[in-house]
């Protein structure tokens, strides 16, 4: 049977990268996108020649019945086995206490609602076997103070679902994962009003640079693969070996030993550690992640955050 996955977002950087890897990998890719038509089917036009099959289909993620139609049209293609919950909108940086509403509601309803009604919907379709990657954002613990801690609070909300849905459906034999980038080099910063931020925050992340789309997609694609049929664990998000040394003077990158005592300056929430996992394909690390295997939660890969603990 051949993969289907629904990439949300898919007409531009992540999930664009991400379909392209994913058709690149054998699947049949279904690419949600809202309203740039084009940039979709540029997407889907690289998926078929990659040899797979693709539908470009738009749909408001935070419309219930556009994501049943989405849904429904990924139908055509065969029982869906994989969903990458991608869609995502920011809103201008700026300080909390200037936050207005609107933005805050299209926020919530994009990257939280969205995600909601898509995640029950594959959970309605899938069968043992489906995969789930929810792209969530190193925003979440970082707390993004005076950009949009809106957006960070929505995040912590997409690792929250992502762990108890994992927990829900893992009897079913249904995985759920989600991956943490830091700063991407996409179009989300031109919709903040900072189209220069991956260039001016470079200097906080610790290899100099921001991400790129595909290093994303990678970890993605490892994550709905094969090689990933274990990986359910409880959100850690990791930084480099490159991020300067906590106060107690022990790098917070591990090399493969097991460290289940607190460590200094994390909340509680991040102990309890287990064996390292190899590389995951695109990640700028050699130790991205670690994973306790016989954990029903989800693994949650943290790329390109910044320094900052």
């Amino acid at each position: 049977m051949s993969s289907v996955t629904i990439v949300t977002g898919g007409g531009r950087g992540i999930g664009a990268a991400t379909a392209r890897r994913l058709a690149a990998a054998g699947h049949d890719v279904v690419i949600g996108y809202r309203s740039d038509r084009a940039a979709a089917e540029a997407v889907l036009a690289d998926v078929h020649a990659a040899g797979r099959r693709g539908l470009a289909v738009p749909a408001d993620t935070g419309d219930p019945d556009q994501v049943q139609r989405l849904f429904d049209a990924a139908a055509e293609l065969g029982p869906l086995t994989g969903l990458v919950n991608n869609a995502g909108i920011t809103s201008p940086i700026g300080p909390f206490a200037d936050l207005r509403v609107d933005d805050l509601r299209q926020v919530v309803d994009v990257n939280l609602v969205g995600y909601v009604l898509c995640a029950q919907q594959a959970a309605r379709r899938m069968t043992r076997g489906g995969a789930v990657v929810n792209v969530s954002s190193a925003a979440a613990t970082l707390g993004s103070p005076g950009e949009y801690i809106h957006y960070a609070a929505v995040k912590a909300a997409t690792d929250t679902l992502t762990v108890g849905l994992a927990k829900e459906l893992a009897p079913r034999g249904i995985r759920v994962n989600a991956v943490a980038p830091g700063i991407i080099r996409t179009d989300i910063h031109a919709l903040s009003g900072a189209p220069d931020r991956p260039d001016t925050a470079a200097g906080r992340i610790p290899l100099g640079r921001a991400g790129e789309p595909d290093e994303v997609a990678g970890a993605i694609a490892f994550l709905l693969g094969p090689d990933a049929v274990h990986h359910r664990r409880r959100p850690a998000h990791r930084r480099w070996p490159l991020t300067p040394k906590r106060p107690d003077g022990v790098s917070p990158a591990l090399s493969g030993a097991a460290r289940t005592r607190p460590r200094v300056g994390l909340p509680q929430a991040r102990t309890g550690l287990r064996e390292s996992v190899p590389s995951v394909p695109g990640c700028l690390s050699d130790t991205p992640t670690e994973c306790g295997t016989a954990s029903a939660a989800p693994t949650v890969v943290a790329l390109c955050p910044s320094g900052r603990w």
